[in-house]
Protein backbone atom coordinates (compact mmCIF):
# COMPACT_ATOMS: atom_id res chain seq x y z
CA UNK A 1 0.00 0.00 0.00
CA UNK A 2 1.20 3.74 -1.09
CA UNK A 3 2.27 5.57 1.53
CA UNK A 4 1.60 9.47 2.78
CA UNK A 5 4.27 11.72 1.31
CA UNK A 6 2.76 14.24 3.55
CA UNK A 7 0.38 14.45 6.53
CA UNK A 8 -1.56 17.68 7.48
CA UNK A 9 -5.01 18.67 7.95
CA UNK A 10 -7.43 20.03 5.17
CA UNK A 11 -9.56 23.73 6.36
CA UNK A 12 -12.41 25.31 4.49
CA UNK A 13 -13.74 27.61 7.31
CA UNK A 14 -13.95 26.55 10.59
CA UNK A 15 -13.97 23.01 9.62
CA UNK A 16 -11.14 20.69 9.17
CA UNK A 17 -10.24 16.92 8.32
CA UNK A 18 -7.06 15.04 8.67
CA UNK A 19 -5.30 13.73 5.65
CA UNK A 20 -2.48 12.40 3.42
CA UNK A 21 -1.16 13.44 0.44
CA UNK A 22 -0.69 10.51 -1.68
CA UNK A 23 1.17 10.66 -5.38
CA UNK A 24 -1.39 10.15 -7.73
CA UNK A 25 1.30 8.77 -10.82
CA UNK A 26 4.32 7.06 -11.08
CA UNK A 27 7.30 7.09 -13.25
CA UNK A 28 7.64 4.55 -16.12
CA UNK A 29 11.14 5.99 -17.43
CA UNK A 30 13.82 3.33 -18.54
CA UNK A 31 16.69 4.52 -15.99
CA UNK A 32 20.28 3.34 -16.69
CA UNK A 33 23.50 3.24 -15.04
CA UNK A 34 26.25 5.28 -15.84
CA UNK A 35 29.01 3.16 -16.47
CA UNK A 36 32.40 3.36 -17.88
CA UNK A 37 33.32 3.17 -21.82
CA UNK A 38 34.80 0.03 -22.38
CA UNK A 39 34.40 -1.46 -18.79
CA UNK A 40 31.23 -2.56 -16.40
CA UNK A 41 32.38 -0.08 -13.66
CA UNK A 42 29.56 1.70 -12.36
CA UNK A 43 30.07 5.75 -11.94
CA UNK A 44 28.47 7.18 -8.56
CA UNK A 45 28.48 10.94 -8.03
CA UNK A 46 30.34 11.93 -4.36
CA UNK A 47 29.75 15.23 -2.36
CA UNK A 48 33.11 16.33 -2.46
CA UNK A 49 34.74 19.68 -0.93
CA UNK A 50 35.55 21.97 -3.95
CA UNK A 51 38.46 23.72 -2.31
CA UNK A 52 40.01 20.74 -0.47
CA UNK A 53 38.56 17.71 -2.74
CA UNK A 54 37.62 15.42 0.07
CA UNK A 55 34.38 13.71 0.26
CA UNK A 56 31.88 15.28 2.78
CA UNK A 57 29.01 13.65 4.73
CA UNK A 58 25.75 14.84 4.13
CA UNK A 59 25.40 15.72 7.82
CA UNK A 60 27.67 18.31 7.14
CA UNK A 61 26.27 20.03 4.51
CA UNK A 62 23.80 23.21 4.71
CA UNK A 63 22.55 25.53 2.53
CA UNK A 64 23.98 29.07 1.43
CA UNK A 65 22.73 31.87 -0.38
CA UNK A 66 25.40 34.05 -2.48
CA UNK A 67 25.29 37.95 -1.79
CA UNK A 68 28.55 38.65 -2.75
CA UNK A 69 31.22 36.75 -4.54
CA UNK A 70 32.51 34.53 -2.51
CA UNK A 71 30.31 35.32 0.56
CA UNK A 72 26.98 33.18 1.71
CA UNK A 73 24.37 33.58 4.29
CA UNK A 74 24.05 30.18 5.88
CA UNK A 75 20.72 28.99 6.46
CA UNK A 76 19.67 25.47 8.77
CA UNK A 77 16.85 23.68 7.74
CA UNK A 78 15.69 23.99 11.19
CA UNK A 79 15.26 27.48 10.90
CA UNK A 80 13.19 27.00 7.59
CA UNK A 81 10.86 24.77 9.75
CA UNK A 82 10.95 27.54 12.48
CA UNK A 83 9.57 30.67 9.76
CA UNK A 84 6.54 28.53 8.94
CA UNK A 85 5.02 27.72 12.35
CA UNK A 86 1.78 26.01 11.90
CA UNK A 87 1.73 26.25 8.31
CA UNK A 88 3.53 23.43 7.65
CA UNK A 89 0.87 21.30 8.78
CA UNK A 90 -1.99 23.27 7.08
CA UNK A 91 -3.71 22.89 3.83
CA UNK A 92 -5.82 25.81 4.18
CA UNK A 93 -8.90 26.71 1.52
CA UNK A 94 -9.20 30.06 1.27
CA UNK A 95 -11.22 30.64 -2.05
CA UNK A 96 -13.46 28.37 -4.33
CA UNK A 97 -13.41 28.89 -8.10
CA UNK A 98 -14.79 27.16 -11.32
CA UNK A 99 -12.01 24.66 -12.59
CA UNK A 100 -12.40 25.87 -15.98
CA UNK A 101 -11.29 29.13 -15.20
CA UNK A 102 -7.79 28.16 -14.48
CA UNK A 103 -5.53 28.06 -17.36
CA UNK A 104 -4.12 24.57 -17.79
CA UNK A 105 -0.65 26.20 -17.91
CA UNK A 106 -0.93 26.76 -14.33
CA UNK A 107 -1.29 23.05 -13.87
CA UNK A 108 1.48 21.31 -12.27
CA UNK A 109 1.98 17.58 -10.68
CA UNK A 110 -1.13 15.91 -9.40
CA UNK A 111 -2.03 14.04 -6.26
CA UNK A 112 -4.94 12.07 -3.88
CA UNK A 113 -6.00 13.13 -0.70
CA UNK A 114 -7.55 10.65 1.48
CA UNK A 115 -8.81 11.06 5.38
CA UNK A 116 -6.19 9.94 8.08
CA UNK A 117 -8.66 7.31 9.80
CA UNK A 118 -11.95 5.60 9.82
CA UNK A 119 -13.28 8.48 12.04
CA UNK A 120 -12.86 11.33 9.42
CA UNK A 121 -14.54 9.61 6.66
CA UNK A 122 -17.96 11.87 7.22
CA UNK A 123 -16.26 15.13 7.10
CA UNK A 124 -14.07 14.26 4.06
CA UNK A 125 -16.76 12.88 2.03
CA UNK A 126 -19.00 16.51 2.63
CA UNK A 127 -15.94 18.08 1.42
CA UNK A 128 -16.00 16.47 -1.39
CA UNK A 129 -19.55 16.12 -2.78
CA UNK A 130 -19.78 19.95 -1.63
CA UNK A 131 -17.01 20.52 -4.36
CA UNK A 132 -18.92 18.18 -6.68
CA UNK A 133 -22.45 19.61 -6.64
CA UNK A 134 -21.22 22.90 -6.71
CA UNK A 135 -18.76 21.87 -9.59
CA UNK A 136 -16.04 24.57 -7.98
CA UNK A 137 -12.24 23.44 -7.11
CA UNK A 138 -10.70 24.59 -3.49
CA UNK A 139 -7.64 27.11 -3.85
CA UNK A 140 -5.33 26.58 -0.98
CA UNK A 141 -1.68 26.94 -0.03
CA UNK A 142 0.25 24.19 2.02
CA UNK A 143 4.19 23.98 3.26
CA UNK A 144 5.86 20.70 2.25
CA UNK A 145 9.83 20.10 2.27
CA UNK A 146 10.35 23.92 2.67
CA UNK A 147 8.33 24.73 0.31
CA UNK A 148 5.34 26.30 0.21
CA UNK A 149 2.71 25.14 -3.04
CA UNK A 150 -0.32 27.00 -4.52
CA UNK A 151 -2.42 24.03 -5.47
CA UNK A 152 -6.41 23.38 -5.99
CA UNK A 153 -8.61 21.01 -4.44
CA UNK A 154 -11.15 19.39 -6.35
CA UNK A 155 -13.73 16.33 -6.45
CA UNK A 156 -13.59 12.89 -8.17
CA UNK A 157 -15.94 10.07 -7.58
CA UNK A 158 -14.75 8.98 -4.79
CA UNK A 159 -11.47 11.16 -4.08
CA UNK A 160 -10.44 14.18 -3.11
CA UNK A 161 -7.55 15.24 -6.10
CA UNK A 162 -5.12 17.72 -5.26
CA UNK A 163 -3.19 19.85 -8.32
CA UNK A 164 -0.09 21.88 -7.20
CA UNK A 165 -0.39 24.69 -9.41
CA UNK A 166 2.40 27.55 -10.81
CA UNK A 167 2.55 31.04 -9.26
CA UNK A 168 1.57 33.85 -11.40
CA UNK A 169 5.00 34.72 -11.76
CA UNK A 170 6.34 31.71 -13.01
CA UNK A 171 4.62 31.40 -15.67
CA UNK A 172 5.75 33.24 -19.25
CA UNK A 173 3.82 35.03 -21.53
CA UNK A 174 3.96 33.68 -24.55
CA UNK A 175 3.23 37.34 -26.94
CA UNK A 176 6.95 38.38 -25.05
CA UNK A 177 8.70 35.14 -25.14
CA UNK A 178 7.88 33.58 -28.63
CA UNK A 179 9.71 34.52 -31.65
CA UNK A 180 6.62 33.95 -33.97
CA UNK A 181 2.99 33.77 -33.63
CA UNK A 182 0.07 34.73 -35.56
CA UNK A 183 -1.33 38.36 -35.83
CA UNK A 184 -4.50 37.29 -35.92
CA UNK A 185 -6.91 34.58 -36.11
CA UNK A 186 -7.70 32.48 -39.51
CA UNK A 187 -9.84 33.67 -42.28
CA UNK A 188 -13.37 31.93 -42.39
CA UNK A 189 -12.92 29.99 -45.61
CA UNK A 190 -12.67 26.65 -47.29
CA UNK A 191 -9.47 25.86 -45.86
CA UNK A 192 -10.36 26.68 -42.11
CA UNK A 193 -14.27 24.53 -43.14
CA UNK A 194 -11.87 21.71 -44.13
CA UNK A 195 -10.43 21.74 -41.12
CA UNK A 196 -13.05 22.04 -38.93
CA UNK A 197 -14.08 18.98 -40.88
CA UNK A 198 -10.88 16.93 -40.30
CA UNK A 199 -11.00 17.88 -36.86
CA UNK A 200 -14.35 16.68 -35.94
CA UNK A 201 -13.62 13.39 -37.85
CA UNK A 202 -11.30 12.74 -35.63
CA UNK A 203 -13.05 13.47 -32.76
CA UNK A 204 -14.09 10.72 -30.34
CA UNK A 205 -14.06 10.00 -26.39
CA UNK A 206 -11.23 10.60 -24.61
CA UNK A 207 -9.37 7.13 -23.68
CA UNK A 208 -6.20 7.27 -21.65
CA UNK A 209 -5.97 3.99 -22.38
CA UNK A 210 -5.55 4.20 -26.16
CA UNK A 211 -2.44 6.16 -25.49
CA UNK A 212 1.20 4.49 -25.22
CA UNK A 213 4.37 5.91 -24.43
CA UNK A 214 6.16 4.66 -27.27
CA UNK A 215 9.46 6.09 -26.95
CA UNK A 216 10.11 3.73 -23.74
CA UNK A 217 8.78 1.06 -25.69
CA UNK A 218 11.57 1.46 -28.04
CA UNK A 219 14.06 1.75 -25.15
CA UNK A 220 12.85 -1.28 -24.38
CA UNK A 221 12.97 -2.98 -27.25
CA UNK A 222 16.42 -1.73 -28.12
CA UNK A 223 17.19 -3.15 -24.89
CA UNK A 224 16.24 -6.28 -25.05
CA UNK A 225 17.80 -6.49 -28.76
CA UNK A 226 21.26 -5.70 -27.81
CA UNK A 227 20.95 -7.97 -24.69
CA UNK A 228 20.20 -10.66 -27.32
CA UNK A 229 22.23 -9.70 -30.22
CA UNK A 230 19.88 -8.61 -32.58
CA UNK A 231 19.75 -6.10 -35.34
CA UNK A 232 18.47 -2.51 -33.95
CA UNK A 233 15.47 -0.55 -35.81
CA UNK A 234 16.16 2.85 -36.76
CA UNK A 235 14.22 5.29 -35.62
CA UNK A 236 11.60 7.23 -38.57
CA UNK A 237 12.50 9.91 -39.77
CA UNK A 238 10.06 13.63 -38.70
CA UNK A 239 7.49 14.27 -40.97
CA UNK A 240 8.08 17.41 -43.80
CA UNK A 241 6.22 20.96 -42.99
CA UNK A 242 3.20 21.27 -45.04
CA UNK A 243 3.76 23.53 -47.95
CA UNK A 244 1.14 26.62 -47.86
CA UNK A 245 0.51 25.68 -51.30
CA UNK A 246 -0.32 22.48 -50.91
CA UNK A 247 -2.51 23.17 -47.80
CA UNK A 248 -6.39 22.46 -48.84
CA UNK A 249 -4.77 19.33 -50.82
CA UNK A 250 -3.18 18.26 -47.71
CA UNK A 251 -6.01 18.69 -45.33
CA UNK A 252 -8.74 17.15 -48.60
CA UNK A 253 -6.38 13.80 -48.04
CA UNK A 254 -6.33 14.08 -44.68
CA UNK A 255 -10.29 14.06 -44.54
CA UNK A 256 -10.15 11.28 -46.73
CA UNK A 257 -7.93 9.19 -45.10
CA UNK A 258 -9.68 9.65 -41.36
CA UNK A 259 -13.19 8.70 -43.55
CA UNK A 260 -11.29 5.70 -44.57
CA UNK A 261 -10.24 4.74 -41.11
CA UNK A 262 -13.81 5.35 -39.45
CA UNK A 263 -15.14 3.30 -41.89
CA UNK A 264 -12.59 0.60 -41.23
CA UNK A 265 -10.93 0.90 -44.53
CA UNK A 266 -7.31 0.92 -45.35
CA UNK A 267 -6.06 4.44 -45.85
CA UNK A 268 -4.96 3.30 -49.29
CA UNK A 269 -8.90 2.60 -50.27
CA UNK A 270 -10.33 4.80 -48.34
CA UNK A 271 -8.69 8.02 -50.41
CA UNK A 272 -5.15 9.29 -51.46
CA UNK A 273 -2.97 11.58 -49.01
CA UNK A 274 -1.70 14.01 -51.55
CA UNK A 275 1.75 12.47 -51.51
CA UNK A 276 0.91 9.15 -53.39
CA UNK A 277 -0.11 8.50 -56.55
CA UNK A 278 -2.85 5.51 -57.53
CA UNK A 279 -1.07 2.87 -59.33
CA UNK A 280 -1.02 2.60 -62.97
CA UNK A 281 -2.73 0.30 -64.72
CA UNK A 282 -0.40 -2.00 -67.05
CA UNK A 283 -1.21 -4.54 -69.97
CA UNK A 284 0.75 -8.45 -68.58
CA UNK A 285 4.19 -8.48 -69.60
CA UNK A 286 4.55 -4.79 -69.83
CA UNK A 287 6.44 -2.04 -68.40
CA UNK A 288 5.02 1.49 -67.52
CA UNK A 289 5.26 4.03 -70.69
CA UNK A 290 7.88 6.65 -69.76
CA UNK A 291 7.84 9.85 -71.92
CA UNK A 292 9.37 9.72 -75.28
CA UNK A 293 9.05 5.78 -75.34
CA UNK A 294 7.32 4.45 -79.09
CA UNK A 295 3.98 2.95 -77.28
CA UNK A 296 4.22 0.97 -80.90
CA UNK A 297 7.49 -0.71 -79.94
CA UNK A 298 7.17 -3.56 -77.58
CA UNK A 299 8.92 -2.78 -74.15
CA UNK A 300 11.32 -4.54 -72.42
CA UNK A 301 10.01 -6.87 -69.59
CA UNK A 302 12.31 -5.82 -66.35
CA UNK A 303 14.76 -8.32 -65.40
CA UNK A 304 14.05 -10.44 -62.22
CA UNK A 305 16.45 -9.38 -59.40
CA UNK A 306 16.54 -11.31 -56.06
CA UNK A 307 15.10 -9.29 -53.17
CA UNK A 308 17.04 -7.43 -51.26
CA UNK A 309 17.97 -7.81 -48.26
CA UNK A 310 16.97 -6.01 -45.21
CA UNK A 311 20.88 -4.86 -44.34
CA UNK A 312 20.93 -2.99 -47.29
CA UNK A 313 17.70 -1.31 -47.31
CA UNK A 314 18.07 -0.10 -43.48
CA UNK A 315 21.03 2.08 -44.75
CA UNK A 316 18.24 3.97 -46.64
CA UNK A 317 16.37 6.60 -45.39
CA UNK A 318 12.28 7.06 -45.07
CA UNK A 319 12.39 9.10 -48.15
CA UNK A 320 14.60 6.70 -49.73
CA UNK A 321 12.65 3.64 -48.64
CA UNK A 322 9.14 5.36 -49.96
CA UNK A 323 10.13 6.55 -53.55
CA UNK A 324 11.34 2.72 -54.14
CA UNK A 325 7.47 1.78 -52.70
CA UNK A 326 6.34 4.28 -55.16
CA UNK A 327 8.38 2.85 -57.75
CA UNK A 328 6.80 -0.98 -56.81
CA UNK A 329 3.41 0.68 -56.71
CA UNK A 330 3.31 -0.51 -53.21
CA UNK A 331 -0.60 -0.05 -51.59
CA UNK A 332 -0.38 2.17 -48.43
CA UNK A 333 3.07 3.03 -48.30
CA UNK A 334 2.09 6.88 -47.16
CA UNK A 335 0.97 5.48 -44.02
CA UNK A 336 3.71 3.10 -43.20
CA UNK A 337 6.38 3.33 -41.10
CA UNK A 338 10.11 2.64 -41.74
CA UNK A 339 9.94 -1.01 -40.73
CA UNK A 340 6.30 -1.67 -42.96
CA UNK A 341 8.13 -0.11 -46.03
CA UNK A 342 11.20 -2.16 -45.48
CA UNK A 343 8.84 -5.68 -45.28
CA UNK A 344 6.68 -4.15 -48.17
CA UNK A 345 9.67 -3.84 -50.47
CA UNK A 346 11.01 -7.22 -49.22
CA UNK A 347 8.10 -9.08 -49.77
CA UNK A 348 7.75 -7.23 -53.16
CA UNK A 349 10.23 -9.27 -54.83
CA UNK A 350 12.78 -5.75 -55.27
CA UNK A 351 13.72 -3.11 -53.78
CA UNK A 352 15.17 -1.35 -56.83
CA UNK A 353 13.59 1.71 -58.93
CA UNK A 354 12.76 0.35 -62.06
CA UNK A 355 14.63 1.73 -65.22
CA UNK A 356 12.90 2.93 -68.18
CA UNK A 357 12.39 0.88 -71.02
CA UNK A 358 14.61 1.48 -74.10
CA UNK A 359 12.86 3.25 -76.80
Amino acid sequence: MARAIWTGVVTFGLVSVPVGLFSATQDHTVHFHQLQRGTSDRIRNRRVNERTGEEVDSGDIVKGYEVGEGEYVVVEPEELEEIAPGRSRTLEITDFVDLDRIAPVYFDRTYYLAPRGEEYLKVYELLRTALAEAGKVGVATFVMRNRQYLTALRAEDEVLVLQTLHWADEVRDPVEELPELPSGRADRGKELDMAMRLVDALSGPWDPARYHDTYQEKVRELVRAKAEGKEIAVAEEAPRATNVVDLMEVLRGSLEQAKGAAGGQSPAKAGSTGAEQPPVRQKKGTGPQKKGTDPRKKATAPSRKAPPKRGELRELSKTELYQRATDRNIAGRSKMSREQLIDALVGSGTGRRKKPTAA
